[in-house]
Parts: structure tokens; sequence; C-alpha cells
């Protein structure tokens, strides 16, 4: 099997879990960066999951906090999300998104719908690498995915600015996180 027909078999065949799939017992985070591992497709050693990112996610309050040094179901929703978002778009704009499209009162359900998206998603791209089956189409396959990137890339940056903008007309935007010592101030 040639390059592209693994990657297409990878396009076309692995996908996240489901959540009802998801280890229903809390993970240490070693187990837990195990587990992602499978959860998102990775062709290189050096882009995957690191402590030191779900301490920053953690921080950012992109992530929920771990409940005793284990992550729960909900905490592999919301990184299987953040992993596959940040590779097209900023972790300001991935943040924004989620909180909108995987609600903490309904991971879950988010997650699903998140799922069912990217499932319809990797299927197309499936489809249309068909569609370049030989080697010698490869400059074009490539121009033809580039081109495909930067107009999605194009319209999800608009949806997000919509999504902003329509947030802070509703008064719900997020606040800029404070210092602890503005914090202190603003108190005293």
């Amino acid at each position: 099997m040639d390059e592209l027909s693994a990657l297409r078999e990878r396009l076309a065949t692995q996908r996240p879990v489901a959540y009802e799939e998801m280890p229903d017992f809390p993970l240490y985070m070693d187990q837990m960066l195990s587990y992602m591992e499978r959860q998102v497709l990775r062709f290189d050693d050096g882009d995957g999951l690191t402590a030191a990112m779900v301490n920053n996610y953690t921080k950012s309050g992109l992530l929920p906090r771990a409940e005793g040094k284990k992550y729960s179901r909900e905490h592999l929703c919301c990184l299987t999300a953040v992993c596959i978002l940040k590779q097209v778009m900023s972790v300001k704009d991935v943040e924004l998104l989620l909180s909108s499209v995987l609600p903490r009162e309904d991971v879950a359900g988010g997650y699903e719908a998140f799922r069912a998206d990217l499932d319809r998603s990797l299927n197309l791209v499936t489809d249309v690498m068909e569609g370049y089956p030989a080697e010698e189409d490869t400059a074009q396959a490539a121009l033809h995915f580039a081109l495909l990137s930067y107009a999605a890339g194009v319209a999800s940056s608009r949806y997000v600015s919509l999504l902003r903008r329509r947030r802070e007309e509703a008064g719900g935007a997020v606040p800029a996180k404070k210092s602890r010592k503005s914090k202190e101030k603003a108190e005293a």
C-alpha cells in the first residue's frame, strides 16, 4: 500500500471514540496522554499532547481542572476537540467555539455533535482523495487541498468573528482574565 492509500485509509477509518466508549473511570495524566494518542490523527512524534499543554489549557480555562489529579470522560472530550481544532485556529478561537458547541452542562451531547461533523469532514476529504489516484496527480492534489483548506479557513474565521460579535452584543463576552494583583486591587 502506498503512502497516499495509507493516508486515505486512515482518514476513512480512524475516528475518536464515542462518549459512551470512553473509559468510565478517571485517568491519571500519563494514562490520559496515552489514551489521547488514539483520539487524534497524528503523523509526527513531535505533535502529540504533553502534560505541559494540558496544564496550560487548564490554566487558561479551556479545560476544566482535574478532579484530584484524575481526568474524566469530559476532559477527554474537551482535549480531543482542542487537539483537533488547534491545528487550524488559535487557542483563543478554540475557546470561544468550544464554549458554544461543547458546553460544560452537556459535554456528551456536544462531543457527539463534534464527532459527527468531524466524521462528515473526514469522509469528504477521503472521497475527494479518490479523484487523485495517480502519483502524477500529487502536486495537483496538494494544491487542491491547500485551496480547500484556505477556503474553509476563511469561512471558519468569519463564523468565529460573527460568534464573537454576537456574544459581545448579548453581553456574554468572556471577560479578559485579570492578574491576581488586579483582582486584589478590585476587591480592596
